[in-house]
């Protein structure tokens, strides 16, 4: 079939959109100023083509036809608006814009970094950075997102329409930081890509231990930041999360049950993730800017080098966490120093930090630390402890995965089944 017939064409235009879209709709933003006029435009873009293109051809260069397409379908809707009702100011610039402009492909490029940082502004809530980025940069449904995120779909939809609302009506800057903003801006994108990667990675409730699509999502969202920006962080970032997806088909089951890193096959884990996780490390770490992504690659990637868990280096883990509590200081990194000196000294020299930080009181609703705690009073032998903690991290566990592990662990103490 010539691909100029109209089935022909239809396979095209919908392998661009699924190419490409993203890619033309952070320009229609730059040039349109508004979300949801780039929206339009994006579809009516796409809707010419498959008018146009089986009569006329398909363009040397779709990108910047579409582009082209969308900003005069959207500059012709405003002038035709314009002569029933008064234009605001940025609706008057958009329709006596120039209509000639073109647009080379790096610029294009820019648009999409543009848009990153648009959705990750601070000025915006940190639960509405996440499902703007996930809707505008990645393309995800509001009900895919609801969805990942266990929310309903009409609150989902609020928050997109106020941070969309937030960024117009405080004119918020469509546009890469400068270089004196860029570390702190900078910053706010990596959490946002780190926290739904987290959330894909370790799943925070429901049936299933991962969430492939959002892990999926963040590692692509981290590529295209570290296409167009890499700097050290970024790399360490991907990195990051390159090492921890690696070991994706050794974290469960057949059944779905929680496996232990310790217990992991790791045949199973993937080689060319770690080979290209670990070499963004070291690309991060020679930089000699070295952040807290890194260092928690780069204690990703001391468990990737080992053969097996004996073979774990706890003491280059030990010393790499206290480089990261110096870098970012939190009970969490405390916590996970913690354990790795129960794996280097012994569980009395671990437990006797864990309850340190517990005795503070910032991890009492932490189920991790609780876990943490369990497991060594369970190696030490202390079973009215251990049994006790467990519950504890029982109570606090939402997914269903860690709760069978947890209510596992409790029977092989003699416990009962606790039901919570």
């Amino acid at each position: 079939m010539s691909e100029n017939t109209a089935g022909g064409v239809r396979e095209t235009v919908d392998a661009i959109y699924r190419a490409e879209s993203r890619r033309v709709f952070a320009t229609l933003i730059r040039l349109l100023g508004d979300f949801d006029v780039a929206e339009e435009a994006l579809h009516e873009a796409f809707r010419a083509a498959l008018e146009q293109w089986p009569r006329e051809g398909i363009p040397a260069n779709p990108r910047a036809w579409l582009v082209s397409a969308g900003r005069f379908k959207a500059i012709d809707g405003i002038r035709r608006s314009a002569r029933f009702d008064p234009l605001d100011e940025d609706a008057e610039d958009i329709a006596g814009a120039d209509d000639s402009t073109s647009w080379a492909s790096d610029e294009i490029e820019d648009d999409r970094l543009r848009l990153i940082f648009t959705c990750c502004h601070p000025a915006l809530q940190p639960d509405a950075q996440v499902a703007l980025t996930l809707r505008e940069v990645c393309g995800l449904t509001t009900e895919e997102i609801a969805h990942a995120f266990l929310t309903a779909a009409p609150t989902l939809a609020q928050r997109i329409v106020r941070a969309k609302g937030k960024i117009r009506d405080a004119k918020i800057s469509y546009r890469v930081p400068a270089q004196a903003e860029l570390p702190e801006r900078l910053e706010s994108v990596l959490r946002v890509i780190y926290l739904v990667f987290n959330e894909g990675y370790a799943a925070s409730a429901g049936a299933t231990l991962t969430r492939h699509d959002l892990s999926g999502e963040a590692i692509r969202l981290a590529r295209l930041l570290v296409d167009l920006l890499p700097e050290p962080e970024a790399l360490g970032l991907l990195a990051l999360m390159l090492l921890h997806e690696s070991r994706r088909a050794a974290r469960a089951s057949a059944t779905g049950d929680l496996i232990l890193l310790e217990d992991q096959d790791r045949a199973l884990w993937n080689r060319e993730m770690i080979a290209e996780g670990t070499a963004l490390v070291e690309r991060a770490l020679s930089s000699r800017r070295i952040g807290p992504y890194t260092l928690q690659a780069a204690i990703s990637a001391v468990h990737a080098g080992a053969a097996n868990a004996a073979a774990t280096d706890w003491a280059q883990i030990v010393a790499l966490y206290g480089l990261l509590a110096q870098a970012e200081p939190s009970p969490v990194v405390e916590l996970n120093r913690a354990v790795a000196v129960a794996m280097r000294d012994g569980p009395e020299s671990g437990l006797e930090l864990i309850d340190a930080i517990l005795a503070r009181g910032e991890l009492a609703d932490y189920r991790l630390a609780h876990a943490a705690r369990a497991d060594l009073c369970r190696r030490l032998g202390r079973t009215a402890e251990a049994r006790a903690a467990y519950e504890r991290a029982l109570a606090l566990t939402r997914g269903e995965p860690e709760r069978r592990f947890l209510e596992r662990r409790l029977a092989e103490l003699g416990s009962r089944k606790i039901s919570t």
